[in-house]
């Protein structure tokens, strides 16, 4: 039973680094910005979960605080460019 999670981490590790491949494709492809920023925002989701399963594989919290850091400033920075792209501003 030992032996399945580390294989099952991989896994995850793997499948997380090709979903952060295709989110990359869509922001430098995407046909609107409104891709490009949803584009954004699943990648820095799958570079916080990535970070998780790095914690979890090395047993490591600093692993666990990056992906809290990542979470933080990527919320921030997606609310940012919405809030742009609907009012052409950021600060009223």
């Amino acid at each position: 039973m030992t032996a399945l999670l580390p294989a099952a981490i991989l896994v995850a590790q793997l499948m997380l680094g090709l979903a952060m491949a295709c989110a990359t494709f869509r922001v430098l492809r995407g046909p609107r910005a409104q891709d490009r920023v949803l584009g954004l925002d699943t990648l820095y989701v799958n570079g916080m979960l990535l970070m998780l399963t790095f914690g979890m594989r090395f047993g490591s919290t600093h692993y666990f605080e990056a992906a809290l850091v990542i979470g933080l400033l990527g919320f921030v920075s997606t609310t940012a460019l919405a809030k742009f792209l609907m009012r052409g501003e950021v600060i009223e």
